[in-house]
């Protein structure tokens, strides 16, 4: 049954025991991010926020932070069962037989759940009861009174980390859901984080090119599904709000803001109305600490303009935090990464399974298994990929075969050390990457590598079967790739991973984590005798960086210090 709103799900999530309250003083200002980063460390409960210093909106945390709490956030007790629900409206081949259309007709009549409901209204009166997300208005626009967070010590200010930011195609009805961050800049403005690659930027570019301003409203707090959705990689011209009924098996009803023709959900918590003025001058948004676990630099954004905020009664105020993994974000990744796995088999019939890694962070690494019935199916998977929508930007590929398990990490480690000859089984390819990426050379575009581990014939002995990290004090340009080099010389290791001297070598994931964020394949790695070494350390100008190396993300000490004097309080709720 669908969760008719946010709360909803809070109370599912609590009578489950998926979530805690926290009733102890805490401010939205560090402290909130110190204590939720412990506790998904932890893999813990999902975190309602009940005393948060100078507000009166409890902030919830956390929702999304387990496979089990993202499946209950899709009405499902698997990811893969959605999967093979998409999978089976995949299943065309029913079409050719009248029997198999028989079968096919109940499913395209399930699809009306796609079609969301507006509430109709004669000018300003509604026919029937006002919308929860419209029963407050307030008669000040002030984004103080609500408990935005300042997640990490080096971020630029506040930032609304989980909005579903909705816009308006330009003389159009069609709508786009996006999840852009906000920091807030005044008590009636923000910024609009939208990277080039993203509808939302597409949008704007059309208002732009017209001199328009742009209207959007942001919404904050909804049906899981609803958020959710913003996150998805949709095929264009398919709206997200149509994936948020398929997933809930309800229409979403919707609702017309005060202040423009943007529809929303009618059950949101907070609705913020406004606009982009396309032809204000870009302001420098950011540092703010990102989803890679390092801080994305300062650049040029558009401001949005809040005219108008509405709210329920007894509103909550959603919000996410990201870093280095695990974090929330990764099960979102996880829900696409099982959901849309079909709609890719479809146009990649060689892909048999994938795993996106949490140490990847969404787009730094795919691992893949295929069916390999020909010589260069691995490298017809990687143009594939690297072809496909927003997984263009995936800077790793490793492809094994389709009897191993590209989730189990020590048999792909296996594969790679068996089988992969170097640097003939290596691909690389120039091209587009994300806009946090921050180990190319120059931004938005580098090198991205493919890794064939997927010919199933034995090629090394147990003799080299090793993967070696060292570490080295970096003291001057190219000191990484000098002791790459030497070790290539001194060692019998197939594989030898360069990092700086503060790692812990004996944390696998944390090492995982820096190879998959700090290499670029043409510039670091090296080869000899069908042996490699990756330069996976810090990376300074001298070693034709052209932008500043970006500090990893750590909390400062004092508020570590805050949290650890109601840490022992704390750990009572979490332990209930």
């Amino acid at each position: 049954m669908a969760y008719k709103n946010l709360n909803d799900f809070i109370t599912k999530l609590e009578k489950q025991g998926e979530l805690i309250r926290i009733k102890e003083e805490v401010s939205s200002e560090l402290e909130i991010t110190e204590i939720t980063d412990r506790v998904s460390k932890q893999y813990g409960p999902a975190l309602l926020f009940e005393n948060v210093k100078d507000s009166e909106y409890p902030v919830l945390m956390n929702a999304f932070g387990s496979t089990k709490r993202m499946s209950q956030a899709l009405l499902s007790d698997s990811l893969d069962k959605i999967g093979d629900r998409i999978a089976s409206y995949l299943d065309f081949e029913k079409l050719f037989s009248i029997k198999g259309i028989i079968s096919y007709i109940p499913k395209v009549l399930s699809l009306v759940h796609c079609i969301p409901i507006p509430q109709l209204r004669l000018g300003k009166i509604y026919l029937g009861k006002r919308p929860a997300c419209q029963q407050v208005i307030e008669k000040e626009v002030d984004l103080s009174k609500i408990p935005i967070l300042k997640c990490w010590p080096e971020d630029g200010g506040r930032f609304i980390t989980l909005p579903l930011v909705f816009t308006k195609y330009r003389k159009s009805m069609r709508q786009n859901i996006g999840m852009y961050r906000m920091q807030i800049l005044y008590k009636n403005t923000t910024g609009m984080h939208w990277h080039k690659h993203k509808d939302g930027c597409g949008i704007y570019s059309d208002y732009q090119k017209n001199g328009e301003k742009m209207p959007v409203s942001v919404v904050i707090g909804a049906d899981p599904a609803i958020t959710y959705s913003a996150t998805a990689p949709m095929p264009k011209g398919i709206s997200e709000i149509f994936l948020a009924g398929f997933l809930r098996k309800k229409s979403v009803k919707m609702v017309k803001c005060i202040t423009n023709d943007i529809y929303v959900p009618a059950e949101s918590e907070f609705v913020l109305e406004g606009y982009v003025d396309t032809t204000e001058e870009l302001f420098e948004e950011g540092p703010f600490g990102d989803h890679t676990g390092y801080y994305s630099l300062v650049d040029l954004y558009p401001k949005f303009h809040v005219t108008c905020i509405t709210h329920r009664k007894n509103a909550i105020y959603p919000a996410t935090i990201v870093g280095k993994p695990p974090m929330e974000d990764c099960y979102l990744a996880k829900a696409t990464e099982r959901i849309f796995l079909p709609m890719l088999k479809m146009i990649m019939p060689e892909l048999v399974e994938i795993n996106l890694p949490l140490e990847g962070v969404f787009h730094n690494c795919a691992i893949v298994s295929i069916k390999n019935s020909y010589k260069g199916a691995a490298q017809t998977i990687m143009s594939q990929i690297w072809g496909s929508g927003q997984m263009r930007y995936t800077k790793m590929i490793i492809v094994v075969d389709e009897n191993t398990n590209p989730h189990d990490i020590k048999a792909v480690k296996k594969c790679i050390l068996e089988r992969v000859k170097f640097p003939d089984d290596i691909t690389i390819s120039k091209g587009p990457l994300d806009a946090l990426d921050h180990s190319s050379n120059e931004a938005l575009f580098g090198n991205r590598v493919g890794i064939d581990a997927s010919n199933i014939e034995k090629k090394f002995t147990d003799s080299t079967m090793e993967i070696v990290p060292l570490k080295t004090k970096k003291t001057k340009a190219w000191d990484g790739r000098e002791l790459a080099k030497e070790m290539l010389e001194k060692s019998t290791s197939r594989i030898i991973l360069i990092v700086d001297a503060d790692e812990d070598i004996t944390d696998e994931k944390t090492i995982m984590w820096r190879l998959f964020n700090n290499i670029d394949a043409g510039r670091d790695f090296y080869y000899k005798d069908e042996k490699i070494a990756i330069d996976a350390t810090k990376k300074i100008t001298q070693e034709g960086i052209k932008r500043p190396w970006p500090n990893d993300i750590v909390m400062d000490e004092e508020t570590k210090s805050k949290v650890d004097k109601i840490w022992e309080l704390l750990k009572k709720d979490l332990e209930k």
